[in-house]
């Protein structure tokens, strides 16, 4: 007698086949095409509540101006000598190599350069330009010790980018230098030098160093006399002659 065959009900067909499908490795539903599972409702709110989010770099610091703030700038020149060869705004952060202003406070002639020499070690303006300088206060008649000498920079710095300097604040630590020295004379050698001082005075910076008038800053007023840079004095010999014109015009001193 042969006997009905059953088949299985679909129940059973469906459990076997996902038997089937597991033992294959295979646990869940997937598709070749993407599937939101949220209605469009629900994906708006969601966006909503956690919106993209942008990557914004952070701004660099910016660096501090030149000497920091006024009101912490030494009082004395003793103190600004020191001040001068550690305050790590004058320069970038660069301590090294500084060379210190050198000589007494209500000197007769203050001379101010653009910088070090290359050739000085620890003194400043003992190199070439030292010498040229010496020689100049000989033939003035003015004892070196009487004479108060300073850079606009603390250390040798070739090609400076003096516009950025002047923004940044250094004609305003310059100004301040010299008010605390108050010599009876300033000369600034350099017209890159002169125009970092021009705004105390109210003076055009694109005019030549020649036509500057004093320096007046504060209450401090000193005559002023604006020469070529000693570089240029060394290199050319007329400079030499129209420096000492200018000289003797300045202070009335007649030919001899």
């Amino acid at each position: 007698m042969i006997e009905a065959r059953t088949e299985p009900d679909f129940a059973t067909q469906l459990a076997a086949a996902i038997d089937w499908w597991r033992d294959a490795g295979v646990e869940h539903d997937f598709a070749d095409e993407p599937r939101g599972w949220m209605t469009t409702q629900e994906a708006a709110v969601a966006e909503e509540l956690v919106p993209a989010q942008k990557f914004i770099a952070p701004a660099p610091p910016a660096e501090p101006r030149i000497g920091g703030e006024p009101a912490d700038w030494p009082t004395t020149l003793v103190e600004f000598t020191a001040w001068w060869l550690a305050e790590p705004t004058l320069d970038h952060g660069q301590i090294t190599s500084r060379l210190a202003p050198r000589g007494p406070a209500e000197a007769e002639l203050m001379l101010l350069v653009d910088y070090p020499e290359e050739q000085d070690r620890d003194i400043l303006l003992s190199g070439r330009q030292g010498k040229l300088l010496s020689a100049m206060l000989k033939a003035m008649g003015i004892d070196e010790d009487a004479v108060y000498f300073a850079s606009a920079l603390p250390r040798h710095t070739p090609m400076p980018d003096w516009a950025a300097l002047k923004s940044d604040g250094l004609g305003k630590v310059l100004a301040h230098h010299i008010r605390l020295v108050a010599p009876k004379r300033l000369i600034v050698f350099g017209r890159n030098v002169s125009a970092l001082i021009s705004s105390p005075m109210g003076n055009d910076p694109a005019k030549s160093a020649e036509t500057l008038p004093g320096f007046n800053h504060e209450g401090t007023i000193v005559p002023l006399l604006g020469a070529t840079g000693l570089d240029m004095l060394l290199s050319k010999p007329r400079g030499k002659a129209r420096f000492w014109e200018l000289w003797l015009a300045w202070t009335g001193t007649n030919a001899t």
